[in-house]
C-alpha cells in the first residue's frame, strides 16, 4: 500500500437511504431486504444522521420474545422516530480521502461506518467489512 488509494475505490455507491419522517418499521426492512448494517439518513442530498441496525436492536425486543415478536417491535417502533435513535454526530470523509485514513477513523471510533460525503452531497458510504474485503485482496 505504498500509493495511497482514494477510498473512492472501496465504497458503496448503491446507497439505501432514509429520510426523518421516515419509521423504524421501514428501516427494519431496509436493512434485512439489502443484509446492511448501516443506512444514513438524507434531508435530500445531504446527510443528517446515520442509522445503525444496532440503534434499532437498542430499542426492540427482538432477542426477547418469540410469538408476538412483530407486534410488539411495531408497538415500540411507534414509540419513536428515526430522528430520535439516529446517530445525528455523523463523522464523514471524502471520496478523495486514502483508504489508510478511512481506517484509522474507524479504528479509533467505536462505529464501522463512514459515509463519503463530496461537496455536502452523499455519494458512498464505506464500512469495516469493505475495508477487509480490500485487505483480504491485497494478500
Amino acid at each position: 500500500m505504498k500509493n495511497p488509494q482514494p477510498v473512492s475505490t472501496i465504497m458503496s455507491v448503491k446507497i439505501i437511504t432514509l429520510k426523518k419522517e421516515d419509521d423504524l418499521e421501514k428501516a427494519e426492512h431496509l436493512f434485512k431486504k439489502h443484509k446492511i448494517r448501516h443506512i444514513p439518513v438524507v434531508d435530500g442530498d445531504a446527510i443528517i444522521g446515520i442509522l445503525s441496525y444496532t440503534d434499532l436492536l437498542r430499542i426492540s425486543f427482538a432477542d426477547a420474545v418469540d410469538e408476538t415478536e412483530d407486534e410488539i417491535e411495531s408497538l415500540v417502533y411507534n414509540m419513536f422516530t428515526i430522528e430520535q435513535v439516529m446517530a445525528k454526530h455523523v463523522v464523514t470523509v471524502s471520496s478523495d480521502t486514502s483508504i489508510k485514513d478511512v481506517a484509522k477513523i474507524l479504528a479509533k471510533k467505536e462505529f464501522h461506518a463512514l459515509p463519503v460525503v463530496d461537496d455536502r452531497k452523499l455519494v458512498g458510504i464505506v464500512t469495516t467489512t469493505d475495508l477487509i474485503n480490500y485487505l483480504l485482496m491485497q494478500l
